[in-house]
């Protein structure tokens, strides 16, 4: 222990490990093995853990009493396990390119459990339409392009499903968060004319919104708006069935709340100087000081969210309509609309965690450790997505007797640049890692494994290991070779 007072009070914040993801934590030498045969930076997959995740959220469905679909928003993560497991559930998958939609259909889903969302290209477009997806219109043009296909190539009429925005309350006024997704609910009616005019091509079945927001009150403004644009579809003689309320739902990435609380107060005061820097070159994560006085907002994921995923569908179903003041999945269930629900990060909650190799470690003059490792910070990309979490130590070897934490690390990339670095935060750790040792960064499987890999400077990209726990024991394989099938041949169940 140093005499450094700043080592007394470490920051730590710990990930928060579901049951899975600990057990194979637990399993160092395995995932030292890994690494060595397969390279780091190594993605290790638990595609058991997706289905788990999936009928947690069929049962607030249930719950609530309503019908419907729970789409995996592929982009989330590239993953061949994690499709191919959810297709032996009642889950299906938004595909937002072409690329996706192949993979679904080339992973075992059929057509009529895809959902096509986001800008789509001709080639998206048709494949889409071919397969007889879900097509999550974005707008006019869209829509137009949708009827030429299907009547150019005499397709059956195609399911669409208006994406809208803009949405505002009667009484006192609230807005939903602006979007650049969807048509804004005003010009509604463009839409309807369109649908009208090419009722024999397109068979709308119902309207949905996809907002960034943590805000239960703007997610309400927005389903609420669904309703009624529901009904002026069924004015205008449509029998639209279901309403899509997007993504969203988030994820608790930390153990504790009050290390979240602590760490962000300290944060403050360092930003202020009040304390010493908690960042490498004072990096404020969106905070400033101007004349003495503290500007800006905290650009942060919240990393300790006590109702996420399901818990958070369960309490936007909950949650009183602004101006019907009843709750929403009460509406709903009187109106025998299904819901759809396009989780992405929620459903890879636990799915996965990243590992690095530790390649060098040397102090520093200001007192803190330089941990470089081998990968790179678009390999495990919580700083882009504003996620602020712990590695967990993996020791090579037993660590010494007494541990030499906890210690203040600085972890850097691979790359020869300066702005390679892991985290900018001061990170502190239990003990100090040694060459040979590795990080393991918990639950990344949602945006934060492979979202902004790259081969820049030629270094490699992770490689994917799928395991699953079977009869006490862990078993493995490659990513692409995982199927959902026991070591029998039996599907998964």
């Amino acid at each position: 222990m140093s005499d450094d007072p700043l080592y007394d009070d470490p920051l730590y914040l710990e990930p928060r490990l579901e049951p899975r993801t600990a057990a194979l934590l637990e399993s160092a030498p395995l995932l030292h093995t890994l690494v060595d045969a397969l390279g780091s930076p190594l993605n290790i997959i638990l595609p058991d853990q997706i289905a788990e995740n999936a009928q947690r959220f069929r049962t607030v469905f249930d719950r609530h009493q309503l019908t419907g679909q729970i789409f995996f928003a592929h982009k989330a993560n590239r993953s061949s396990a994690l499709v191919r497991r959810l297709t032996t559930t009642d889950a299906a998958l938004d595909a937002a390119s072409l690329r996706e939609l192949q993979h679904a259909l080339g992973s075992g889903f059929t057509g009529d459990r895809i959902m096509a969302t986001g800008p789509k290209d001709p080639e998206f477009l048709w494949l889409a339409a071919r397969s007889g997806a879900v097509l999550n219109i974005d707008g006019p043009q869209e829509l137009e392009q949708v009827a030429g296909l299907a009547r150019a190539y005499g397709l059956p009429r195609l399911r669409v499903l208006l994406r809208l925005s803009g949405f505002e309350t009667s009484g006192p006024r609230r807005l939903s968060r602006r979007s650049r997704f969807g048509t804004s609910v005003k010009f509604l009616h463009h839409l309807v004319d369109i649908l009208d005019r090419h009722r024999e091509a397109l068979e709308p079945i119902g309207v949905g919104y996809h907002l960034d927001t943590t805000s239960l009150d703007e997610k309400a403004t927005a389903l609420e708006g669904c309703l009624r644009a529901m009904e002026e579809l069924r004015i205008q003689g449509f029998q639209p069935r279901a309403i899509d309320v997007g993504g969203g739902f988030g994820v608790n990435y930390l153990a504790h709340a009050p290390q979240w609380e602590r760490y962000t107060t300290e944060l403050t005061h360092a930003v202020m100087g009040s304390r010493p820097p908690l960042t490498r070159d004072g990096h404020g994560y969106g905070l400033r000081v101007e004349n003495g006085t503290l500007r800006g907002a905290l650009t942060l994921y919240p990393a300790h969210r006590p109702v996420t995923g399901a818990a958070y569908l369960d309490a936007l179903l909950s949650h009183p309509a602004p101006s019907l003041e009843r709750p929403l999945g009460t509406l709903l269930l009187e109106s025998l609309y299904d819901l759809y629900v396009e989780p992405g990060r929620a459903l890879a909650d636990q799915c996965g965690l990243t590992l690095g190799k530790v390649l060098e470690v040397r102090p520093t003059d200001t007192g803190e450790w330089m941990v470089r490792l081998a990968m790179n910070a678009g390999d495990v990309g919580l700083e882009d997505h504003g996620v602020l979490m712990d590695p967990v130590v993996l020791p090579r070897d037993a660590p010494p007797p007494v541990a030499a934490g906890p210690v203040r690390v600085h972890l850097m990339g691979n790359l020869c640049l300066e702005a390679d670095l892991i985290t900018r935060r001061t990170v502190f750790l239990p003990l100090l890692p040694r060459p040979g040792d590795l990080l393991a960064f918990a639950n990344t499987a949602g945006y934060c494994m492979d979202f902004g890999a790259t081969h820049a400077q030629q270094q490699p990209v992770a490689r994917k290991a799928a395991v699953r726990q079977e009869g006490g024991h862990w078993h493995w394989c490659l990513d692409e070779h995982y199927w959902p099938l026991t070591r029998t041949g039996d599907p998964q169940g």
